[in-house]
Protein backbone atom coordinates (compact mmCIF):
# COMPACT_ATOMS: atom_id res chain seq x y z
CA UNK A 1 0.00 0.00 0.00
CA UNK A 2 2.55 2.48 0.98
CA UNK A 3 5.47 0.69 -1.67
CA UNK A 4 8.24 3.76 -1.93
CA UNK A 5 6.80 6.10 -0.42
CA UNK A 6 8.97 8.27 1.96
CA UNK A 7 7.31 8.83 5.51
CA UNK A 8 8.23 10.65 8.81
CA UNK A 9 6.77 9.49 11.99
CA UNK A 10 6.73 11.65 14.76
CA UNK A 11 5.65 10.73 18.19
CA UNK A 12 7.51 7.14 18.87
CA UNK A 13 8.78 6.39 22.54
CA UNK A 14 7.98 2.53 23.00
CA UNK A 15 6.57 0.22 21.49
CA UNK A 16 3.41 0.69 22.41
CA UNK A 17 2.90 4.21 21.14
CA UNK A 18 0.37 4.31 18.43
CA UNK A 19 3.01 6.09 16.44
CA UNK A 20 5.23 2.77 16.81
CA UNK A 21 2.34 0.83 15.27
CA UNK A 22 2.13 3.06 12.58
CA UNK A 23 5.67 3.30 11.63
CA UNK A 24 5.81 -1.11 11.81
CA UNK A 25 2.93 -1.05 9.44
CA UNK A 26 4.01 1.31 6.89
CA UNK A 27 7.36 -0.65 6.39
CA UNK A 28 5.72 -3.79 6.30
CA UNK A 29 3.52 -2.30 3.70
CA UNK A 30 6.83 -1.32 1.93
CA UNK A 31 7.67 2.20 2.90
CA UNK A 32 10.90 4.27 3.62
CA UNK A 33 10.40 5.60 7.52
CA UNK A 34 12.53 7.62 9.36
CA UNK A 35 11.00 8.62 13.37
CA UNK A 36 11.89 12.02 15.26
CA UNK A 37 12.59 11.84 19.22
CA UNK A 38 12.86 14.80 21.86
CA UNK A 39 14.65 16.11 25.00
CA UNK A 40 15.24 13.10 27.25
CA UNK A 41 13.31 10.81 24.99
CA UNK A 42 15.19 11.11 22.25
CA UNK A 43 17.05 8.04 23.65
CA UNK A 44 13.85 5.93 23.85
CA UNK A 45 13.06 6.36 20.33
CA UNK A 46 16.24 5.23 19.50
CA UNK A 47 15.93 2.42 21.43
CA UNK A 48 12.80 1.36 20.11
CA UNK A 49 13.59 2.47 16.10
CA UNK A 50 16.04 -0.45 16.85
CA UNK A 51 12.47 -3.09 17.27
CA UNK A 52 10.94 -2.07 13.44
CA UNK A 53 10.79 -4.83 11.30
CA UNK A 54 14.05 -2.39 9.52
CA UNK A 55 15.59 -0.36 11.86
CA UNK A 56 14.74 3.08 11.25
CA UNK A 57 17.06 6.15 12.18
CA UNK A 58 16.40 8.91 14.35
CA UNK A 59 16.34 12.91 14.02
CA UNK A 60 16.13 15.10 16.48
CA UNK A 61 12.90 17.24 16.40
CA UNK A 62 11.78 19.23 19.46
CA UNK A 63 9.02 21.38 18.56
CA UNK A 64 9.63 24.31 20.89
CA UNK A 65 13.22 24.51 20.26
CA UNK A 66 13.96 27.40 17.07
CA UNK A 67 16.11 25.73 14.03
CA UNK A 68 15.11 21.62 14.80
CA UNK A 69 12.59 21.56 12.09
CA UNK A 70 14.68 23.54 9.35
CA UNK A 71 17.30 20.87 10.41
CA UNK A 72 14.95 17.60 10.34
CA UNK A 73 13.62 19.27 6.61
CA UNK A 74 17.29 19.53 5.87
CA UNK A 75 17.93 15.98 6.72
CA UNK A 76 15.42 14.79 4.58
CA UNK A 77 15.75 16.61 1.70
CA UNK A 78 19.63 15.59 1.56
CA UNK A 79 18.63 12.01 2.06
CA UNK A 80 15.27 11.72 -0.27
CA UNK A 81 14.66 15.13 -2.06
CA UNK A 82 11.05 14.51 -1.34
CA UNK A 83 8.03 13.41 0.94
CA UNK A 84 5.16 11.68 0.71
CA UNK A 85 3.37 11.71 4.08
CA UNK A 86 4.56 12.75 7.93
CA UNK A 87 2.29 11.04 10.92
CA UNK A 88 1.64 14.06 13.74
CA UNK A 89 1.84 12.04 16.95
CA UNK A 90 3.19 15.27 19.17
CA UNK A 91 1.15 16.15 22.35
CA UNK A 92 2.67 17.42 25.67
CA UNK A 93 0.31 19.28 28.55
CA UNK A 94 1.71 20.31 32.00
CA UNK A 95 0.31 18.24 35.13
CA UNK A 96 -2.12 21.46 35.80
CA UNK A 97 -3.11 21.37 32.51
CA UNK A 98 -5.12 17.95 33.54
CA UNK A 99 -7.19 16.25 36.32
CA UNK A 100 -9.76 18.49 37.31
CA UNK A 101 -8.42 21.75 37.71
CA UNK A 102 -9.71 23.36 34.77
CA UNK A 103 -10.63 26.51 37.05
CA UNK A 104 -6.94 27.37 38.04
CA UNK A 105 -4.87 26.69 35.62
CA UNK A 106 -2.32 29.47 34.26
CA UNK A 107 -1.57 30.83 30.88
CA UNK A 108 1.43 29.83 30.69
CA UNK A 109 0.91 25.90 31.15
CA UNK A 110 -2.03 26.30 28.87
CA UNK A 111 0.19 27.77 26.14
CA UNK A 112 2.85 25.03 26.45
CA UNK A 113 -0.13 22.47 26.04
CA UNK A 114 -1.42 24.84 22.82
CA UNK A 115 2.44 25.34 21.17
CA UNK A 116 3.12 21.29 21.40
CA UNK A 117 0.25 19.58 20.93
CA UNK A 118 -1.70 22.06 18.44
CA UNK A 119 0.24 24.63 16.86
CA UNK A 120 3.07 21.84 16.23
CA UNK A 121 0.85 20.31 13.28
CA UNK A 122 1.40 23.62 11.18
CA UNK A 123 5.20 23.91 11.90
CA UNK A 124 5.34 20.51 10.71
CA UNK A 125 3.20 20.78 7.60
CA UNK A 126 4.49 24.44 6.35
CA UNK A 127 8.24 23.35 6.99
CA UNK A 128 7.64 20.00 5.17
CA UNK A 129 5.96 21.72 2.45
CA UNK A 130 8.90 22.17 0.39
CA UNK A 131 9.38 18.59 0.25
CA UNK A 132 5.93 17.68 -0.71
CA UNK A 133 5.71 20.34 -3.48
CA UNK A 134 9.08 18.10 -4.31
CA UNK A 135 6.97 14.77 -4.31
CA UNK A 136 3.99 16.37 -6.16
CA UNK A 137 2.01 16.56 -3.10
CA UNK A 138 1.74 14.21 0.22
CA UNK A 139 -0.20 13.40 3.15
CA UNK A 140 -0.42 14.53 6.21
CA UNK A 141 -2.25 12.33 9.14
CA UNK A 142 -2.26 13.77 12.72
CA UNK A 143 -3.21 11.22 15.99
CA UNK A 144 -5.79 12.82 17.61
CA UNK A 145 -8.42 12.16 20.64
CA UNK A 146 -12.49 13.44 19.23
CA UNK A 147 -12.93 16.66 21.76
CA UNK A 148 -16.36 17.90 20.04
CA UNK A 149 -17.44 16.51 23.99
CA UNK A 150 -15.88 18.09 27.08
CA UNK A 151 -14.30 14.61 29.05
CA UNK A 152 -13.78 14.10 32.77
CA UNK A 153 -10.16 14.94 33.86
CA UNK A 154 -9.10 15.90 29.99
CA UNK A 155 -9.33 19.33 30.86
CA UNK A 156 -6.98 21.69 28.64
CA UNK A 157 -5.49 18.93 26.83
CA UNK A 158 -8.92 18.86 25.61
CA UNK A 159 -8.71 22.30 24.64
CA UNK A 160 -5.81 21.80 23.39
CA UNK A 161 -7.01 18.69 20.80
CA UNK A 162 -10.01 20.92 19.66
CA UNK A 163 -7.73 23.31 18.22
CA UNK A 164 -5.67 20.59 16.18
CA UNK A 165 -8.37 19.53 15.07
CA UNK A 166 -9.45 22.61 13.70
CA UNK A 167 -6.16 23.60 12.85
CA UNK A 168 -6.11 20.60 10.89
CA UNK A 169 -8.75 22.10 8.74
CA UNK A 170 -7.46 25.58 7.76
CA UNK A 171 -4.25 23.49 6.84
CA UNK A 172 -6.58 21.21 4.56
CA UNK A 173 -7.46 24.23 3.31
CA UNK A 174 -4.03 25.78 2.45
CA UNK A 175 -2.11 23.09 1.48
CA UNK A 176 -4.74 21.72 -0.55
CA UNK A 177 -3.38 23.63 -3.78
CA UNK A 178 0.04 21.87 -3.02
CA UNK A 179 -1.65 18.72 -3.64
CA UNK A 180 -1.54 18.05 0.13
CA UNK A 181 -4.29 16.15 2.33
CA UNK A 182 -4.29 17.00 6.13
CA UNK A 183 -6.93 13.97 8.51
CA UNK A 184 -6.82 13.37 11.40
CA UNK A 185 -7.75 10.06 12.92
CA UNK A 186 -9.64 9.70 16.25
CA UNK A 187 -8.92 7.20 18.32
CA UNK A 188 -10.07 5.44 21.08
CA UNK A 189 -7.85 5.32 24.73
CA UNK A 190 -5.22 3.20 24.58
CA UNK A 191 -2.95 2.14 27.03
CA UNK A 192 -0.11 4.16 26.54
CA UNK A 193 2.72 5.58 27.88
CA UNK A 194 1.09 9.21 27.01
CA UNK A 195 -2.39 8.18 28.50
CA UNK A 196 -0.87 6.88 31.88
CA UNK A 197 -0.16 10.23 32.79
CA UNK A 198 -4.03 11.35 32.39
CA UNK A 199 -5.10 11.57 35.82
CA UNK A 200 -8.15 8.96 35.83
CA UNK A 201 -7.83 7.57 32.16
CA UNK A 202 -9.05 4.67 34.24
CA UNK A 203 -12.71 6.28 33.59
CA UNK A 204 -11.81 5.59 30.07
CA UNK A 205 -10.92 2.36 29.79
CA UNK A 206 -14.13 1.31 31.96
CA UNK A 207 -16.80 2.35 29.87
CA UNK A 208 -15.85 2.06 26.21
CA UNK A 209 -15.35 -1.38 25.69
CA UNK A 210 -18.93 -1.77 27.32
CA UNK A 211 -20.10 1.45 25.39
CA UNK A 212 -18.58 1.08 21.72
CA UNK A 213 -20.83 -0.72 19.19
CA UNK A 214 -17.76 -2.81 18.19
CA UNK A 215 -16.22 -3.37 20.71
CA UNK A 216 -12.83 -2.08 22.10
CA UNK A 217 -9.00 -3.09 23.09
CA UNK A 218 -6.82 -0.58 25.06
CA UNK A 219 -4.21 -2.88 24.30
CA UNK A 220 -4.42 -3.45 20.62
CA UNK A 221 -3.48 -0.40 18.69
CA UNK A 222 -3.59 -1.98 15.27
CA UNK A 223 -6.97 -0.78 13.44
CA UNK A 224 -5.57 2.90 14.49
CA UNK A 225 -2.40 1.80 12.26
CA UNK A 226 -4.35 0.54 9.44
CA UNK A 227 -6.73 4.05 9.23
CA UNK A 228 -3.80 6.19 9.25
CA UNK A 229 -1.71 3.69 6.94
CA UNK A 230 -4.96 4.07 4.32
CA UNK A 231 -4.98 7.63 4.56
CA UNK A 232 -0.89 7.83 4.30
CA UNK A 233 -1.54 5.51 0.69
CA UNK A 234 -2.77 6.93 -2.12
CA UNK A 235 -6.68 5.50 -1.59
CA UNK A 236 -7.56 8.46 -0.18
CA UNK A 237 -6.90 11.01 -3.08
CA UNK A 238 -9.81 13.68 -2.46
CA UNK A 239 -10.08 13.19 1.33
CA UNK A 240 -8.63 15.90 3.48
CA UNK A 241 -9.79 18.02 6.62
CA UNK A 242 -11.03 15.09 8.07
CA UNK A 243 -11.96 13.30 11.23
CA UNK A 244 -11.77 9.53 10.89
CA UNK A 245 -12.87 7.89 14.15
CA UNK A 246 -11.41 4.31 15.28
CA UNK A 247 -12.97 4.08 18.20
CA UNK A 248 -15.09 1.16 17.81
CA UNK A 249 -17.98 3.21 17.53
CA UNK A 250 -18.07 4.99 20.45
CA UNK A 251 -18.66 8.32 19.45
CA UNK A 252 -21.87 7.28 17.30
CA UNK A 253 -23.86 6.09 20.47
CA UNK A 254 -25.81 8.11 23.52
CA UNK A 255 -25.57 6.60 26.93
Amino acid sequence: MLDGKRILVTGVLTDASLAFGVAKLAQEEGAQVVLTGAGRGLSLTQRVARKLPYPADVLELDVTVAGHMETVAADLERRWGGLDGMLHSIGFAPQSCLGGGFLDTPWEDVAVAMQISAFSLKLLTAGLLPLFEAAGGGSVVGLDFDNRVAWPAYDWMGVAKSALESTARYLARYVGPQHVRVNLVAAGPMRTLAAKSIPGFAAFEDVWDEKAPLGWDVNDSTAVAKACVALLSDWFPLTTGEMVHVDGGYHAVGA
